[in-house]
């Protein structure tokens, strides 16, 4: 048999320090580059050298950190692998590194460290033979059985994996035209081993310990495979994809050859994938799309930006609840108890929610309506959203659309876009999981409008009754059935939704409370969840009606309560002040009867006068409990009131009339004064008002003329000419506020008619309301009606 020339590798070496991992001969291995003494060997010896002989370095594995740039060398591990430095790719983000990828030729041992820096070069010795003609027969004939025994586990290894792929089919091959020599190195860097293990391995000099040391690894490797092969032998199809070894391509001796750790964990994820699509209940043409979007998916390589957006998009489409939903509850009255416990009044607004949890009992496919509640801030409309999926049973989600003015909130981006997403819609549904949630369309009259679309037309498909089962999100692309979705829309006024929009919901008004309603309100809710937030008892502060009912009229004149829950919370934080400093002085006098008797604590208590109290406060009794809150200690808590009640007081002449004026916040009450004097007969208006209310003044004074002898109204000189010799002024208080609006005409008919006859209006009264010129009286728009009970005039309207 001819001799075999062996291929010698330079005595001198360049030592590249690296601890991502342990190179091994017929192995290759990608690496970062970064520390000072690795960027140097790099610049130096392989950017500038042009020959083989400088691409060729020692590989040693370092146990310390490689990126730490300490001025003296680690200590070296013994034996290292001589590596071919194939390709170096750089970069300058964040900062200056490298990447190699290196491939192991074979063993050295370090015999002298011949210089440090700038990097290490070390005189090194050869250990492992390289031939250009591997001689097969000489290593079988050397190990014998060993040899044999390696090759057959090695053999039955492969064959356990999936022969389809062209990595595993390569590597069959390898095994009969590769040196048995070289098969322990490179089956060690394929199969899960610890860098530990590895090291053991590359220190395993001789031929024969090689093998002796490899033949467990592998044994151990095929028992994982058969113990993976039973848990998933009804899926075989899948676990042949899901090989427990590391890419077989990171062989050196397979051209375009890659490494990528994470490559076997993706194909797992896109196998689950495929597999929950499988098994979903997403209608038919959801799922055809999702089938050709993942069979797009693994033919594209990772490293295409349209990857992870696939990915996305199918992990979407996965977790999108198509048929999970909850089973409402059915009883009526559980419902109705829950509603009052929750709310006061609003009895039109629980009726609605009843009638359709009974028409729900007696068809369970009832579309689920489209509801929007109006009425001003503060009286309770998002918390009742809140109860209406309690009372269901249902999941609840809430979109705020204030200021919203991109349609792609509501419709989604398409895919095609850099950083696309799915509408509002999508995502709330794939946040509470189910199909037939709540959800809370908040603040729908403050929808804005911009160059990106008009949202408030986006919502017009997602709130049609007979379109929104067939709802397309631009991300999706796919319909999607919105039909069992309770949709419950806010909003404080109509006036700015549009009556495309407004066409498509069921209105329901929510009015604001009044003086009775608000005083329950305060005593069931606002209170106990006060005296909660604030660590009270009811053994410590007692708010009585009286009290709250001032609290009402002199501080808060609003429709809702939140100003008055805020008034409490006042209230609550002045009180814990006295409590915790009564806690204090309650301590301070008991340390007093230890140490000084009984005897000392009556002569402290015969001091503490309440003139001396404010010499020595640190004698002072705590408060009594449970501290009382009337009108005085609200004075001292709030300050002085800020409405007094001037109703009375300016209603104590003649010409002076109460009108209601409707606000988005609810509504006010409006003086309308009138005088008169000698003239010529015109009639003066003040008050910055605007033309319908101008018109509604001349359309009063005229009637008022016509009927003067029918009511009897005369002017100053007798006579039933209103207005011969005379000059009217009428005038709106609050000249800086501009009025204007179609519910005047009553109120000022009533002022003047008080002006000219001489009769006071009464001050419990207030009126709203357009006339005509017949002296008819005008009801007012649906939108713009007010709330009043019994014969007390509400501060807020």
């Amino acid at each position: 048999m001819s001799s075999v020339s062996p291929i010698q590798i330079p005595r001198r070496l360049p030592l590249l320090l690296t601890n991502e991992g342990v190179l091994l001969p017929g192995s290759t291995m990608r690496t970062s580059v970064d520390s000072a003494r690795n960027l140097q060997l790099v610049r130096s010896r392989l950017l500038k050298g042009t020959s083989l002989q400088s691409t060729i370095l020692g590989v040693i594995p370092n146990t310390p950190d490689p990126a730490s740039d300490a001025q003296d060398l680690p200590p070296l591990h013994r034996i290292g692998t001589a590596a071919l430095a194939v390709q170096v790719v750089g970069s300058n983000w964040p900062k200056p590194h490298y990447t190699l990828l290196i491939t192991g030729l074979c063993r050295f041992q370090i015999v002298q460290v011949l210089k440090e820096k700038p990097y290490p070069v070390a005189e090194v010795e050869q250990l492992d033979r390289l031939e250009e003609f591997p001689n097969t027969c000489k290593t079988r004939e050397e190990l014998g059985e060993l040899s044999e025994q390696f090759y057959k586990y090695a053999v039955q290894l492969v064959e356990m994996l999936d022969m389809s792929v062209p990595a595993v089919a390569k590597l069959r091959r390898l095994l009969d035209s590769l040196p048995r020599e070289a098969l322990p190195d490179i089956l060690t860097s394929i199969i899960r081993t610890s860098n530990k293990e590895k090291l053991q391995i590359l220190d395993a000099v001789s031929l024969e310990e090689r093998f002796k040391m490899t033949i467990p690894l592998l044994v151990r490797q095929i028992e994982g495979l058969k113990l993976l092969q039973k848990t998933r032998k009804h899926k075989q199809d899948d676990d042949k994809r899901v090989i427990a070894i590391r890419p077989v391509r990171r062989i050196a001796h397979i051209p375009g050859a890659l490494e990528d750790d994470d490559e076997d964990e993706d194909n797992d994820d896109i196998v689950m994938l495929e597999r929950k699509i499988r098994t979903s209940s997403m209608p038919e043409q959801a799922h055809k799309v999702c089938v050709k979007e993942i069979k797009r998916l693994k033919k594209m390589p990772q490293s295409m930006p349209e990857y992870a957006l696939t990915r996305n998009y199918l992990e979407l489409m996965v977790e999108l609840p198509w048929n999970k939903s909850t089973t409402d509850r059915l009883d009526i009255r559980a419902a109705r108890i829950l509603l009052d416990n929750d709310h006061y009044a609003m009895e039109k607004l629980k009726k609605r929610v009843l009638e359709y949890l009974a028409v729900r009992q007696l068809k369970n496919n009832l579309k689920g309506p489209i509801l929007c509640f109006v009425g001003p801030p503060g009286v309770g409309k998002t918390s009742v959203g809140r109860s209406v999926a309690k009372t269901l049973g249902r999941e609840f989600h809430r979109i705020a659309l204030g200021g919203v003015c991109d349609q792609s909130d509501i419709r989604g981006h398409r895919r095609t876009y850099v950083g696309s997403m799915p509408g509002r819609i999508i995502n709330g549904l794939k946040t509470v999981g189910v199909n037939n949630p709540v959800f809370l369309l908040d603040e729908v009259d403050k929808l804005g409008k911009s160059l990106q679309g008009d949202p408030a037309a986006a919502l017009l498909e997602v709130l049609d009754p007979e379109q929104n089962h067939n709802f397309t999100d631009h991300y999706l692309n796919v319909a999607f059935d919105l039909s069992q979705v309770l949709f419950i829309a806010t909003a404080n006024t109509t006036a700015t939704i549009p009556p495309a929009l407004l066409d498509r919901m069921e209105i329901i008004q929510v009015p604001g409370y009044t003086q009775e309603e608000k005083i329950e309100i305060a005593h069931r809710h606002l209170i106990p969840k006060q005296l909660e937030q604030h660590g009270l008892t009811a053994q410590q502060i007692q708010i009585p009606q009286v009290t709250t009912l001032d609290i009402i009229t002199r501080y808060t004149r609003e429709a809702g309560v939140r100003s008055l829950d805020r008034k409490f919370g006042a209230i609550c934080r002045a009180v814990a002040v006295k409590v915790a400093e009564g806690q204090h002085k309650e301590a301070k006098l008991d340390r007093s009867d230890v140490a000084e008797g009984e005897g000392s604590r009556e002569r402290i208590l015969e001091d503490a006068k309440p003139e001396s109290v404010s010499d020595a406060p640190d004698l002072a009794l705590p408060p009594e409990m449970p501290i009382l809150i009337d009108f005085h200690a609200l004075k001292d808590i709030l300050g002085p009131p800020m409405y007094e009640m001037e109703v009375s007081e300016r209603l104590s002449q003649p010409g002076v009339a109460i009108g209601l004026a409707w606000t988005p916040l609810g509504g006010e009450i409006m003086f309308v004064e009138a005088s008169r004097m000698d003239g010529e007969g015109q009639l003066t208006l003040t008050g910055q008002l605007g033309d319908v209310m101008k018109e509604s003044a001349h359309l009063a004074i005229s009637w008022l003329r016509s009927n003067a002898k029918t009511y009897g109204l005369t002017n100053a000189s007798g006579s039933f000419d209103l207005l011969d010799n005379t000059d009217i002024h009428l005038h709106f208080p609050a000249g800086a506020v501009t009025k204007d609006g179609p519910s005047a005409g009553v109120t000022i008919v009533t002022c003047l008619a008080s002006l000219f006859s001489g009769r006071l209006v009464r001050s419990d009264v207030a009126m709203t309301g357009e006339i005509t010129l017949r002296g008819l009286v005008l009801p007012l728009p649906p939108t713009k009606r007010f709330r009043l009970r019994g014969r007390r005039l509400p501060c807020s309207l």
